[in-house]
């Protein structure tokens, strides 16, 4: 018999954060999320996202056994934004059994309909920074830290269920190359003289901070169009800085100003920390942040996880981003970088796939957002 209950306690919690580990525990791509991240991502104390947002998680049981996990989020300030009331679910992870991904989203439709919510998405988070997408594509590639892995069989569940595509995400891996595109330089040589935008360079991390509230602001303006995202908020934004700010690689933090030194363009890079996460099942301690730092700093780790470039939209055409590839890929050579992964980007994102046209690329990965009528999944 299978048995759903809530997450109620910080016990619950645990199991709810670990049952991936345990599920992908001989799966050599699997990658863990960072623990004590998840664990605060659905801490209302821990994460501001609660400002806008409220959340359930559930544990699915079959004779005492954990076998299943789902969580529900309702953004507030999504569905204002869409007018549309759409529930998101996240964290979906299951044994290949439809009878027990049937009893997960049993509640979340129970939830959907407590609350009036008329369609569900998914999987996404509390925001864009947060892990979205079923992964549907590149099962044998190895998982990044900020993405998620899941088995082939979950699309299968997906499609039982009645979901549809709503939109697909794609990944690229592209190699480092021996020297920069002559094409890259010369624009952003041109780009630097003409208007005089220019790379801010850091002695050390505290003084990323005062452009660092104007990156995100950036962020946002350059997300605000895009599928399923909401603004980062000041205290969201905030608590971003007092947790990342201090381990990030300056070495790998781009920052563009125009004359005014006002920050028109941001791209954040960080030295894969998935052989970390994947050594130390996401666990900190106790000695797992030794594995941490070693990857944040070590000049033998040779793969970047691209995380954001991101260009005030009225420039996006004047080779701002030519300045942020041009530094990034000079700092990659000099630290012996060999591979860089991107994140998920919108497949119908023209604008940022262009700027992989001259490299060595593949695509490797892909992801989908799922959508359904509450009225309609088969449940």
């Amino acid at each position: 018999m299978i048995v759903v209950k809530e997450v109620e306690t910080k016990k619950d919690l645990k199991q709810f954060v670990e049952f991936p580990n345990q599920l992908y525990k001989n799966n050599p791509y699997y990658c863990p999320p960072l623990a004590s991240d998840e664990r605060n991502t659905f801490t209302p104390s821990k994460n501001p996202v609660f400002d806008f947002c409220e959340s359930k998680q559930f544990l699915a049981f079959h004779d005492g056994k954990l076998v299943g996990r789902l969580g529900a989020i309702i953004s507030y300030a999504y569905i204002k934004k869409q007018n549309k009331n759409q529930i998101r679910f996240t964290r979906f992870d299951a044994i290949n059994d439809f009878e027990v991904t049937q009893a997960l989203f049993r509640e979340v439709v129970s939830y959907a309909k407590s609350k009036s919510m008329d369609e569900i998405i998914g999987p996404l988070g509390f925001v864009d920074t947060d892990r979205e997408g079923m992964l549907i594509d590149g099962f044998d590639e190895y998982n990044l830290s900020i993405t998620i892995y899941n088995a082939p069989y979950y699309q299968e569940h997906m499609k039982q269920l009645g979901f549809v595509k709503d939109v697909d995400w794609v990944e690229y891996q592209l190699k480092v190359p021996e020297t920069v595109d002559p094409r890259i330089e010369r624009i952003a040589q041109y780009v630097s003289k003409k208007y005089g935008y220019h790379m801010v360079h850091f002695k050390n991390n505290k003084e990323i901070i005062p452009y660092a509230r104007q990156a995100f602001a950036v962020i946002n303006e350059a997300s605000e169009k895009l599928y399923a995202t909401v603004p980062l908020t000041d205290r969201l934004i905030e608590q971003y800085l007092k947790d990342y700010i201090p381990i990030v690689n300056k070495d790998y933090v781009y920052v563009v100003c125009d004359i005014n030194e006002n920050v028109i363009g941001f791209g954040l890079m960080v030295p894969s920390i998935a052989d970390a996460c994947h050594k130390t099942n996401g666990h900190l301690f106790p000695f797992g942040w030794i594995h941490f730092l070693k990857a944040l700093k070590s000049k033998k780790n040779d793969v970047l996880e691209m995380y954001f470039i991101a260009v005030r939209p009225e420039l996006q055409n004047t080779g701002v981003n030519s300045l942020i590839l041009s530094e990034a890929i000079k700092t990659c050579i000099k630290n012996h970088i060999r591979i860089a992964e991107t994140g998920p980007e919108l497949e119908l994102n023209q604008k940022v796939q262009s700027q992989w046209t001259g490299f060595d690329v593949r695509q490797h990965r892909r992801r989908r957002s799922w959508i359904a009528k509450i009225d309609e999944l088969n449940v």
